[in-house]
């Protein structure tokens, strides 16, 4: 996570917990007046439209009161859908097994997108092993810039 979303994250997560959720992530896209603050939460039953609204009315005034960010923004609370991004190692583990879409920071192998399976995940180094249709592949965790569950219809 970038350093914005670090901040934000420990702002707001002891205010979604109390209420019940789980944050998932955040994802935060600078682009002048047009800038993105997207949360993303999750429960067991499911996420509904007034979850969202609870929510983010909760954070709109945390966020109001603390400002971490400079400027115009809007803000988006989010289900994580059936492409569920994956933020933190714990994601990992718990989806082991399932297959994702990654996305690096810079190139392994000359690639940055890697579609595959995740066959094992050590919290030792922070790697994540991808099983992937060219063998397996090993990923620093600090290199993937996002990823995301590939649904299974």
């Amino acid at each position: 996570m970038a350093k914005i979303e670090e901040k934000i994250f420990d702002i707001v997560k002891p205010t979604i917990q109390a209420m019940g959720y789980e944050l998932v992530g955040i994802e935060y896209h600078a682009s002048g007046k047009f800038s993105t603050l997207r949360i993303y939460i999750d429960i067991d039953r499911g996420i509904n439209l007034d979850d969202c609204e609870k929510v983010s009315k909760q954070v709109s005034d945390l966020l109001d009161i603390d400002d971490p960010i400079t400027g115009q923004y809007s803000l988006e609370v989010s289900s994580p859908g059936l492409e569920r991004p994956l933020f933190t190692m714990e994601h990992y583990h718990r989806f082991l097994g399932h297959d994702v879409k990654i996305k690096l920071y810079r190139a392994i192998e000359g690639r940055r997108k890697f579609n595959g399976t995740i066959f094992s995940v050590s919290d030792a180094n922070d790697m994540v092993e991808l099983a992937t249709e060219l063998g397996n592949v090993e990923i620093d965790f600090k290199l993937i810039e996002k990823a995301n569950l590939v649904p299974d219809f």
